[in-house]
């Protein structure tokens, strides 16, 4: 199963592809992980994106191609993969292509995950997190027992700066200004799968592997 998943900030992405690796035992591949990565490991793409990700500069679309290549040709990703965050404009997906192209593999579906800009910042606005040992609450959905404190350590919690109502809306914003235009790239490709994604987490995997399970393709136009 070879699958790209789009969506907003807060749309779920993350919690979405970890039951399709535990359901279909295939990577799940998140280009913002991997740039960490490779910052972390000091490789030398890793260096250089260092140093823009520290800037706040966008890493070149040379550079994550790269990335993307070199991790489709390992072993684990020829059964199938998940790519996340990836691509991010329809350039990078025209490149895409021809680069599957070379390894003889096509793509199955692109999951749409959708959600308004108010329930994306209800969703993200409410996370607080643990500076301490990384645990993430939700004033709302997932409190901890003891409000503004971590249930693991008893840590105070945090909110981060860029999950401020202004800053969600500004993802939000910048999400459908370049990475939207996919939707109708892919469905004009008869692979887009749009799921609605308020629902519960278990509800829209119910919805994503329905979809899934359906003739290959999306709406046409």
């Amino acid at each position: 199963m070879r699958l790209i998943l789009l969506g907003p900030p807060g749309a779920g992405k993350g919690t979405q592809a970890k039951k399709l690796v535990a359901d279909f035992r295939i990577p799940h591949i998140s280009t913002g992980d991997m740039l960490r990565q490779a910052a972390r490991e000091g490789t030398e793409l890793g260096k250089k994106a260092k140093v823009l990700i520290d800037a706040g500069s966008l890493v070149p679309d040379d550079m994550v191609i790269g990335l993307i290549a070199e991790r489709l040709s390992r072993p684990d990703a020829a059964a199938g993969f998940i790519l996340d965050g990836f691509p991010r404009t329809v350039r990078q997906a025209e490149t895409l292509e021809p680069l599957l192209g070379k390894l003889g593999r096509t793509l199955d579906k692109v999951l749409s995950l959708e959600l308004d800009e108010g329930a994306v910042v209800e969703r993200i606005s409410g996370r607080r997190s643990c500076p301490k040992d990384g645990s993430v609450y939700h004033v709302v959905a997932n409190p901890p027992r003891r409000p503004g404190y971590c249930d693991a350590c008893g840590a105070g919690l945090i909110q981060r700066d860029d999950d401020h109502p202004e800053k969600v809306k500004e993802r939000n914003r910048q999400y459908w200004a370049k990475t939207a235009p996919l939707i109708d790239f892919y469905a004009r490709r008869g692979l887009l799968a749009p799921i609605n994604g308020a629902g519960t987490a278990e509800g829209v995997y119910r919805d994503i592997r329905r979809a899934l399970e359906g003739p290959r393709g999306g709406r046409k136009g």
